[in-house]
């Protein structure tokens, strides 16, 4: 068994395809009117369909679970959403946590929680760029010290941010 999709399910699917191909450059795969599947396994479906089917009705916003993307250029990606003609609700602006990953919380239109964080491997590679030594690294990023040993010895990945 695969899981071969998360389905979400929104009022207004035409803003929600717009915010997921602005924002996280998500295509439509294919597109059933009141159902769509985009590129990266999200499926979304209207409310009225989705309450048909389950006969139950749908409460928007439980904060019981989030999309997680991997965005390396954080900055970036916050003038992107800071640009945005749509306004953006934030569960929380740019935060840093205790092992250096950065990361950005917000909701979709529906209110479902979409974290936007930078990959262990672009932060290790960060540190690393800093001068810290390779066992402070795996010490800071909770990252196996195999691990940051291999990342220390690679080189930046074709399309990595070479910041900071």
């Amino acid at each position: 068994m695969k899981l071969k999709n998360i389905l979400f399910v929104v009022e207004d699917i035409e803003k929600s395809k717009m915010f997921y191909r602005n924002f996280f450059g998500l295509e439509v795969v294919t597109d059933f009117g009141e159902n769509v599947i985009l590129t990266e396994g999200l499926v979304l479906q209207e409310k009225t369909l989705w309450e048909k089917f389950t006969k139950r009705n749908v409460r928007a916003g439980g904060n019981d679970a989030e999309l997680y993307f991997e965005e390396n250029d954080i900055d970036g990606f916050l003038e992107k959403l800071e640009k945005s003609n749509s306004p953006i609700e934030y569960m929380n602006k740019c935060i840093e946590h205790d092992w250096g990953q950065r990361v950005i919380r917000i909701y979709d239109p529906d209110k479902h929680i979409i974290e936007i964080g930078e990959s262990m491997e672009y932060v290790a590679r960060r540190f690393l760029k800093s001068g810290m030594a390779v066992e402070q690294v795996a010490e800071r990023t909770q990252l196996p010290l195999s691990q940051v040993e291999i990342i220390a010895q690679g080189n930046l990945f074709e399309g990595e941010i070479e910041k900071p």
